[in-house]
């Protein structure tokens, strides 16, 4: 209820002011009246803005990264196991982190617990910090009394989730600071390098070859036309944000990713990995199929494969088995559609897709160790033509012009 702040006179005439909360003005003014207090104003004060609050809640400031995520996860699996009530529990781990979103979800999730709502109600209310299948895991543990164990799997879940993005992040961090710096390179030399050589070169009226011509072009390029490139590329960052915030913008450009040269293919076993792995766990833990798929299509962070995987769950309520609808996403490979129908047929679903997740997660882990030897060769293809361009298209006028003087 919000705070009024008062004045008023006393039975003595005396001026008595302060604050009382009511749910409206009227309230307030019977339970002034009740102290024998005659209110003179009553006024309803403003509740303060967090700044801070206001401005990540516009700009999303705050974001809990899966490091933080894995090690709560982590604490609450260990805290349950030792037969700590799970509001103790949550108050302590507040007292170790930093991130001001996690606290603030953490303290509204402790007074659900605290007025009488479940966990899993508690923390799908803060759909920033715990993912759809996060939320089921924690559900089926409130349900089957198992929360420690699903606190323990969700925990083993992020970590390889982790570990996976990680790899791929490390393995794409060499080529992609080269192209940047490579880029920045470039925008330098012809603003700045070339139009020297340019002015030199017409001063002495040489016959300019090929390759000059070029670079002289593509330098007075950028020299008059920076500013509109400038704009073009901010407009053209924002247009493209801005349409894979919709939901076909975000499902083309998932699908475009998938098969990008070199690392399309990759991402594309991780995201299988991620299914089969999560898959398996909900299985495991007494998940219907049905609404696993549910829960999975919303939690697998491609729009792409959401969609195909939402196919699997409405092929299955019609009657279709597992393996049928795999094969009609044409996601999996062969050999996976086998250890599909084994499964199925040998009632161990739940083994068999983790066995699935192993083989993918294996795979992937092969490609990114490789990723840099396959991308090198083509960086260094492509930095020697660029040299060898410049080189050319500068030094060639130099010597011919060197070969004059010597005449």
């Amino acid at each position: 209820m919000p705070n009024f702040a008062y004045r008023g006179r006393g039975s003595h005439g005396e001026l008595i002011d302060g604050e009382l909360e009511g749910a409206n003005s009227s309230a307030v003014a019977s339970l002034l009246m009740d102290r024998g207090i005659t209110p003179i104003t009553i006024e309803e004060k403003k509740a303060r803005v967090d700044i801070i609050d206001a401005l990540n809640e516009r700009f999303d400031l705050y974001k809990v990264s899966v490091e933080e995520l894995l090690m709560f996860t982590r604490q609450m699996s260990a805290l349950i196991k030792a037969g700590i009530p799970i509001t103790r529990a949550i108050a302590g781990i507040q007292e170790s982190i930093e991130n001001p979103l996690l606290i603030k979800a953490l303290r509204d999730i402790q007074e659900q617990l605290e007025s009488g709502r479940s966990l899993s109600i508690s923390c799908a209310r803060h759909p920033k910090v715990f993912s759809n299948i996060y939320i089921s895991m924690i559900q089926v543990g409130e349900n089957t009394g198992k929360l420690e164990e699903s606190f323990a799997l969700m925990s083993d879940y992020i970590d390889r989730n982790r570990r996976i993005t990680n790899n791929i992040k490390t393995a794409l961090r060499y080529p992609t600071t080269v192209i940047i710096a490579v880029g920045i390179a470039m925008v330098i030399v012809n603003l700045f390098v070339i139009p020297k050589f340019a002015a030199f070169f017409e001063a002495n009226n040489l016959e300019l070859p090929w390759q000059t011509l070029f670079l002289l072009n593509t330098s007075s390029f950028f020299v008059n036309y920076w500013a509109y490139m400038l704009v073009l590329l901010v407009g053209g960052a924002v247009a493209f944000k801005r349409y894979i915030n919709t939901p076909e913008g975000k499902y083309n450009w998932h699908r475009i990713i998938l098969k990008a040269p070199l690392v399309g293919d990759i991402l594309h076993r991780a995201f299988m990995a991620r299914f089969a792995r999560s898959f398996s766990m909900a299985y495991s833990a007494g998940v219907p199929i049905v609404q696993a798929m549910g829960v999975i299509s919303r939690s697998i962070g491609n729009e792409f494969i959401s969609r195909r995987v939402n196919g699997m769950r409405e092929g299955i309520e019609r009657g279709d088995s597992l393996t049928r609808t795999a094969y009609q996403t044409e996601m999996f490979t062969p050999v996976v559609m086998q250890m599909f129908a084994v499964g199925e047929e040998s009632g161990s679903l739940d083994e068999m897709m983790t066995f699935i997740a192993d083989f993918y997660e294996e795979e992937v882990d092969y490609d990114v160790k490789t990723l840099s030897d396959k991308i090198e060769p083509l960086l260094y293809v492509a930095i020697g033509v660029m040299v060898l361009i410049l080189a050319l298209g500068i030094f060639v006028p130099m010597w011919d012009l060197a070969q004059l003087a010597n005449r």
